[in-house]
């Protein structure tokens, strides 16, 4: 099978855990169209699978999620397509575990922070980058805001500054260190289906209320700023490896 018909989300069962792999280094898992359809469809079975327990989230290569896919961003569906798989991952009536052992970027961050779960390993590292390209954290802020500390999230979303996994649990937007894995998913095979699908609606019911409340909004102002010529600029400069004109 070649690389343009592979999948880009490789899914694999064990003891009750499905292992949902990004598995597009090329692009450094990137939220394409095609990311984003693969992991909802992929999700979508784990959570009809009476076997499965809960959903582990990892990745291949040195990136676990690079955030939109710079190519694809002028598309008005991108922010809406975003908004629909973080409430998913939400919803899922299983707990989503994700396991973190390169870079999280800018939408990725959002997804990270959907799991209700998350560890990283050594090597992980973080930044919310879009403030350098002219956009802002909008869509994702649904999911990151809820977790990560309000001193933290007012210098990282202004500053893009990378951050490693100490800091990231430091900030309650990563759970615990790789080394915790095998505990939690030990605990979370002990757990009844029911069980663990009505906990799981007591800790994500504040979160879906702000989807209910803000999504609309932030769709909006996602789209627009991905359209405006400043992030048209930004956008390029990134993907040329240059540096943006406003920056000093």
């Amino acid at each position: 099978m070649g690389d343009e018909t592979a999948p880009v989300v490789r899914a694999a069962y064990e003891r009750g855990i499905t292992t949902l792999t990004l598995d597009s280094p090329a692009n450094r898992n990137a939220l394409s169209a095609r990311m984003v359809d693969e992991l909802s469809d992929a999700l979508a079975r784990a959570g009809k699978d009476p076997a499965t327990r809960a959903v582990l989230l990892t990745h291949t290569g040195g990136t676990f999620c690079a955030g939109a896919d710079l190519k694809e961003a002028t598309s008005p569906e991108g922010p809406r397509r975003m908004v629909a798989l973080l409430r998913q991952v939400v919803e899922l009536p299983k707990p989503v575990v994700a396991r973190v052992t390169g870079h999280v970027r800018a939408g990725g961050l959002g997804l990270l922070a959907a799991c209700d779960v998350s560890v990283a390993g050594p090597g992980a590292s973080f930044a919310f980058t879009e403030a350098r390209l002219g956009l802002a954290p909008a869509v994702i802020s649904l999911t990151v805001l809820p977790r990560l500390d309000g001193t933290a999230a007012a210098r990282y979303y202004l500053t893009g500054e990378v951050f490693d996994a100490s800091e990231a649990i430091r900030t309650g937007l990563v759970t615990a260190t790789e080394e915790a894995l095998d505990g939690i998913l030990a605990g979370l095979r002990a757990g009844s289906p029911q069980g663990l699908a009505e906990s799981k609606t007591l800790t994500t019911a504040e979160v879906l209320r702000a989807f209910d409340r803000d999504a609309d909004a932030l769709t909006e102002r996602s789209a627009r700023l991905f359209g405006s010529p400043e992030a048209a600029e930004g956008m390029r400069a990134f993907l040329e490896r240059r540096a943006a004109p406003w920056a000093l």
